[in-house]
């Protein structure tokens, strides 16, 4: 189940400098595509963000101690086991996988960054995961970033990826993204995964720059059921290949930007509209607020409030939830006679309570849609935020029950 039509890309342009073999491990199921791996051109800078977990996963510690030390050659993901939870013993498995693959490409294993995502708590299936290595380089081409968007799926639905070129000054630069992840969304940094290459040559301190702010206006933006992974990791990759340069303090570096930043939104958007069991599209718009920490703080109680959910997913207006998460934010000394709150174009509340324009049909009506706003004006300050969330639904706790099953 998800929410509206695919955001697949018709066409998923190439990166050069960038290329990917996907094969398949039977880590959970038989057959399954569920290993991916990136290789990278001598060229390329590589930047990253991961979860704030506390708990972070293995290949997580590993994939960061790694991107410190060097410049990485090969990203190596598998689905089927996240590797968290797993002490010491998470840690020697991914170092092992990131040794063989060195082993079969003739780099160190430091040139690799591991990543993985699935069940929590088991121990990695290291000789399968080795064994199917061959088979990944073997497929190795520049065009497989549709099949490495379906094999790095868990619970997904559909893959999740976007592409877009960029004229620069008789140039072209190629922007390619894929993305996993339905539920277990609050990234508080990026996403489940993702992955975003283009072919401009970005030194890496720069680049690092850019992947943050993309992914603090999106993946950061976004909460399916309010849990942080384990394993959350996106990267950016600069293969360098395209000739362009990119520059902090060029009109190339503003464009740029924004086009990575709407890549990512896009990718964000994706995997809330695939959130587990998702029914509905709901961006929660919070306005007149003193601080961005103000805004979010009210945003993310609304659109994780399980009530405000279960109301979204019976297309019921209990307008009255959303005022109770309201008030329930921790925002000092909330006025909240000065509070207006929208359903769409139709006011449901104001001066305290009910809108006096306010009709049940009316809110029933923007309750039944797919793709709802709900737009939260503190008038207080001029700080405007948007998350992005789902309802939850029937299926939500069924994928959730039978997850290791």
């Amino acid at each position: 189940m998800a929410v509206g039509p695919s955001t697949l890309a018709a066409v998923l342009h190439p990166v050069k400098g960038v290329r990917i073999g996907i094969a398949s491990a039977g880590i959970k199921k038989p057959g399954r595509k569920d290993v991916v791996v990136f290789e990278l051109a001598e060229s390329a800078t590589v930047a990253g963000v991961f979860t704030k977990n506390a708990f972070c996963a293995a290949p997580v510690t590993v994939a960061k101690q790694h991107l410190a030390k060097t410049s990485p050659r090969y990203l190596l993901i598998n689905t089927g086991n996240a590797n968290a939870g797993t002490g010491e013993i998470g840690m020697a498995d991914a170092n092992s996988c990131c040794v063989a693959l060195a082993e079969l490409t003739g780099f160190s294993a430091e040139q690799v960054l591991p990543f993985s995502t699935g069940v929590i708590g088991e121990k990695l299936p290291v000789e399968k995961i080795v064994a199917a290595l061959p088979q990944a380089l073997a497929d190795f081409s520049e065009g497989n970033w549709e099949a490495a968007a379906t094999g790095i799926m868990t619970t997904d639905t559909r893959p999740k990826a976007t592409s877009r070129q960029i004229d620069w000054q008789g140039q072209s630069i190629t922007i390619t993204g894929i993305s996993k992840g339905a539920g277990m969304i609050k990234p508080n940094m990026a996403t489940m995964l993702g992955y975003v290459a283009c072919d401009a040559q970005i030194d890496t301190s720069l680049l690092q720059e850019i992947v943050s702010e993309a992914a603090e206006a999106s993946f950061n933006r976004i909460t399916v059921d309010g849990d942080t992974s384990t394993n959350d990791a996106c990267v950016l990759i600069a293969s360098g290949t395209s000739g362009v340069i990119v520059t902090a303090d060029s009109e190339l570096r503003a464009l740029l930007q924004a086009e990575i930043n709407a890549v990512f939104l896009e990718l964000a958007h994706a995997i809330v509209r695939d959130g587990e069991g998702a029914t509905k599209f709901v961006a929660v718009k919070v306005a007149g607020a003193n601080s961005v920490e103000e805004a979010l703080k009210v945003a993310y109680t609304v659109a994780e409030s399980p009530l405000v959910k279960t109301a979204l997913f019976a297309s019921d207006p209990n307008w009255g939830r959303i005022l109770a998460a309201i008030g329930r934010a921790g925002v000092d000394q909330l006025n909240v006679d000065a509070i207006a709150v929208h359903l769409d174009d139709v006011l449901i509340a104001e001066k305290g309570g009910r809108a006096a324009s306010y009709t049940e049909a009316a809110g029933a009506a923007v309750m039944k849609q797919e793709e709802i706003t709900i737009s939260i004006n503190l008038n207080r300050g001029d700080v405007t935020e948007t998350v992005w969330t789902t309802d939850f639904s029937y299926d939500y706790v069924k994928i959730n029950a039978e997850y290791r099953s």
